[in-house]
């Protein structure tokens, strides 16, 4: 019911006393509401293609700012109607309905002019203004301005009404100052209703004469306001709607509601069963609200903001009112499409897969309105609906039966719109661009249970070329065919990223649920199809193009073979481009493995058990039994089978690694090489569990140009990394013995290099450093970068500058410090010739490393007690 739908305004006005209760009053005494049949004039057909024009009497300007008060009609107000695109509008067949006249006037009430349905014509409704003082004769669809009213003053108002059980559409506006209400009495002095400010309704009894009261809550209270009703029964005006303006040619009505009237009324009627939509674009206003009633005043659908989707579902003829919830002058153009049947929408034919040249549908879907296209389908089955993306995402659509029932939408059908039946389908396109532009698009509808315009059929071996699909049209959709059997776990690649799912010969789409595992497994044996589309496209595009790969990842086929290599070797697996590699390993276990590109950027895979489910994605891979596993890189480099890579499959626990000496300042240093990309070189460390480690590397040797380091106990688990072996402190836990992995930088796929190990919490003890003015003398050469000394609790303070001097040759050092228990306390990142660092140390023994660059030099190494001065 109207108040029902009043009721739910946005940001309602705060009343108080009597204005609040009169509000809740008339919500709660409204038992039925609006509109019944008014009396048009004749009928008078108008020529095809022409316009309708629906015209309300011109208003009476409101008395000066002097007068007490004043009462106009309404703003003038025009509403056109017209049909567009050249298309002839049809009017729609009048429904079987029984009037309801002769039951009213057997019942005694007073008898009501019948509608005249379809009338196209041009209708014109005077009404005399008048201009009474506050109070008086108020008619109906007259607006009264107020302009001043005290709290100890009550304006009496009268209004006739001409139909039993009538009810008045009311629209009360506090100008400025205080809120008035009002209360509606019938010619006994009964109460019948009260309404405060803004739109509201009020239900009367007989016909005949009513008193309206409008008051202030306090005898304090100033204010001004206007005042109109109208009646729902006999409306004071009501313009017709032709047959013709419920097609979509139709560019509706633009009309006005003036300030402070009640409602703007219009009458048509339709099929009963009827689809609308409805679309009142207000200007400025989102306070426009509508009901649409039946030929018993019935409302049959509210329209909140003016807008919405409304099946007639009982009898007409019917009203339309429009009202502004706060009394506001509000321009809006009003357009109801008939989505049943519809009339004036273009018809698309079926596209086929691949190019559809001819077979597309277009349209203009303008701001705040809708656009629709037709196809037809001779059986049932699913469709796809494929707009561009530019178009898609300032559009929503939907698609309708002959009905007017929706059938899908674009929010849950983006891939399939399932058809229940053969027969002609609405596609509802409707404008939601956030900058109002008008959106000029393109529509191809595609079955997609046919076979037509698919590609040949594929097969799924990997070892096969990749696909190269065409896509010329914006709107093209591509079917690639192949075979499968129940079972088989397929996965599908493409590269650049185009839209891409599986469907089976009945065009249904196969693997919906989220899964854990990759790909997709066949529920049957038969024919399957990778329905795909670019989406991206620019106006300049004709041809674009993407790849395809379409894969069979259970017992796959075309994949080449790789067996366990050994550390400090080339990787067994071969460089190849095929993205697939079946690992073939002699037991269960835990293996490292890794596959990279030629400059020795790691290639991310993923590893599957002969059923193709997921064993690792990681480096670290424990391989539950022995036999073949199936290797596939992840992402689309490798889409051509032209980008060359190579897989390490080894042990995880590194074995045949040659032992290095982790006294690397005594003894010379371990020398090593990558041939290859991908490969891992390893060492052993005599150093056992517990003890504190550090790497030695020339000094000009840059992070790039040397190997990365990590540490690894008996079970396997790393313990130290790059950085805590070159800047931190490095302390060896677990089992021992102790393995180096090594292995190239990226980008770095071969490599010759020095390097040492140094154990720093003794034994042996380094050499010490005298405390005195000539120190040590540290001799560098190509085998010799580092240099270790040991310092005695008692010969260094708690701050101790420690001073190294290149006496010869060539190359910089640096120095680091470490406690009793080989914990770097101290240290000097940059490289010099020479400097002077000051360490804070700990009580007890010390040792100092001083590392330099691997050429011939000499350096004097000096140490004092930081608060002495320097000599």
């Amino acid at each position: 019911m109207l108040a029902n739908l009043l009721s739910t305004r946005p940001g309602n006005r705060p009343t108080r006393g009597l204005g609040l209760l009169s509000t809740l009053a008339a919500v709660a005494a409204m038992s039925s509401v609006l509109i019944g049949p008014s009396a048009p004039p004749s009928a008078v057909p108008a020529p095809a293609g022409a316009s309708t024009t629906l015209s309300r009497p011109a208003a009476t300007a409101p008395a000066s700012a002097s007068t007490a008060a004043s009462v106009t009609a309404p703003t003038g107000r025009t509403a056109t109607a017209t049909s567009t695109a050249g298309r002839t509008p049809t009017a729609s067949p009048a429904p079987t309905s029984t009037s309801s006249a002769t039951a009213q006037q057997a019942a005694g009430a007073v008898a009501e002019p019948a509608l005249t349905r379809y009338a196209e014509a041009k209708v014109t409704q005077q009404r005399a203004p008048r201009v009474p003082v506050c109070g008086g004769k108020l008619t109906l669809g007259e607006v009264a301005a107020c302009q001043s009213i005290t709290g100890q003053q009550k304006n009496v108002w009268t209004v006739i009404t001409t139909a039993d059980q009538d009810t008045l559409v009311t629209q009360l506006t506090r100008g400025s100052g205080d809120f008035p209400s009002a209360r509606v009495t019938n010619a006994a002095g009964q109460s019948v209703c009260t309404f405060g400010i803004d739109s509201g309704t009020c239900q009367l009894g007989p016909a005949g004469t009513y008193t309206i009261t409008v008051t202030l809550y306090s005898p304090d209270d100033r204010g001004n306001y206007t005042l109109a009703v109208d009646s729902t029964r006999t409306p004071s005006t009501c313009d017709v709607l032709p047959g013709s303006f419920f097609s979509f040619d139709s560019a509706g009505a633009t009309d006005t509601l003036p300030l402070g009237a009640a409602a703007n009324c219009y009458s048509f009627d339709q099929p009963l069963h009827s689809v609308l939509g409805v679309v009142a674009d207000p200007d400025g206003s989102l306070d426009v609200r509508g009901q649409i009633l039946d030929a018993q005043h019935e409302p049959v659908c509210n329209l909140p903001y003016g807008s919405g989707e409304c099946t007639l579902s009982r009898p007409g003829p019917y009203r339309l009112l429009m009202w502004e919830y706060y009394g506001k002058e509000s321009p809006y153009t009003l357009k109801m499409r008939r989505l049943s049947n519809p009339v004036g929408c273009q018809a698309v034919p079926l596209a086929p897969f691949g190019d559809p040249a001819a077979a597309l549908g277009s349209g203009v879907a303008r701001a705040h309105d809708m656009a629709c296209n037709t196809f037809t389908t001779d059986a049932a089955g699913p469709v796809l609906v494929r707009f561009m993306r530019q178009d898609e995402q300032a559009i929503a659509w939907t698609v309708h039966d002959t009905a007017g029932q929706q059938v899908c939408e674009k929010g849950t059908n983006s891939r399939f719109c399932a058809l229940t039946a053969a027969g002609t389908y609405t596609l509802l396109v409707r404008n939601q661009h956030i900058s109002d532009a008008t959106v000029n698009y393109h529509v191809a509808v595609t079955r997609l249970d046919r076979f037509d315009g698919c590609a040949a059929t594929t097969g799924t071996s990997w070892d096969q070329p990749a696909l190269h699909l065409h896509q010329t049209s914006p709107v093209q959709t591509n079917c690639q065919p192949f075979q499968g059997r129940a079972g088989d776990r397929v996965l599908t690649y493409t590269a650049p990223a185009p839209y891409a799912w599986l469907v089976d010969r009945t065009g249904a789409r196969i693997c919906t649920e989220p899964s854990l595992e990759d790909g997709c497994v066949l529920p049957a044996d038969g024919t399957y199809r990778v329905i795909s589309y670019l989406w991206e496209w620019s106006a300049d595009s004709t041809d674009l193009t993407y790849q395809m790969q379409i894969r069979r990842l259970s017992d796959p086929v075309g994949c080449p073979t790789v067996r366990p290599g050994a550390y400090n070797a080339a990787p067994a697996g071969a460089p190849g481009g095929i993205r697939c590699r079946i690992l073939e390993v002699p037991a269960a276990g835990v293996y490292r493995i890794k596959a990279v590109h030629g400059d020795n950027l790691q290639a991310y895979a993923r590893v599957y058990d002969p059923a193709g489910r997921t064993v690792c994605t990681d480096i670290q891979c424990e391989l539950p039994t022995a036999g073949r596993y199936t290797l596939v890189l992840v992402g689309d480099r490798v889409i051509g089978n032209d980008l060359e890579y190579a897989v390490a499959l080894l042990p995880w626990q590194p074995s045949g690694c040659p032992t290095v000496s982790d006294t690397g300042w005594r003894d010379a240093p371990h020398r090593g090489e990558f041939q290859t990309s991908g490969q891992l070189n390893c060492l052993q460390l005599p150093t056992p569990s517990g003890a504190h480690l550090t790497a030695l590397l020339p000094g000009e040797m840059t992070i790039a140009a040397s190997p990365d380091i990590e540490v690894l106990n008996a079970d396997g688990r790393p313990v130290c990394d790059f950085s805590s072996l070159r800047e931190y402190s490095c302390q060896l836990t677990g089992p021992a013995p102790f393995s180096v992995l090594l292995s190239g930088r990226d980008w770095v796929p071969t490599l010759t290099y020095a390097l040492g190990f140094a154990r720093t919490d003794g034994p042996p003890a380094c050499p010490v450093l005298p405390r005195d003015a000539t120190g040590a003398t540290v001799t560098t050469a190509a085998d010799r970068f580092a240099a270790c000394f040991s310092i005695p609790a008692d010969q260094h303070a708690a701050q101790e500058s420690f001073t190294w001097t290149r006496t010869s040759g060539s190359g910089r050092a640096r120095l680091s410090v470490f406690d009793g228990q080989g914990v770097r306390k101290c240290s000097q990142v940059d490289y010099a010739a020479q400097r002077t660092v000051t360490c804070a140390l700990p009580p007890g023994p010390v040792t100092v490393l001083l590392e330099t660059d691997a050429v011939d030099a000499t350096y004097r190494l000096t140490h004092r007690d930081a608060a002495t001065p320097a000599p």
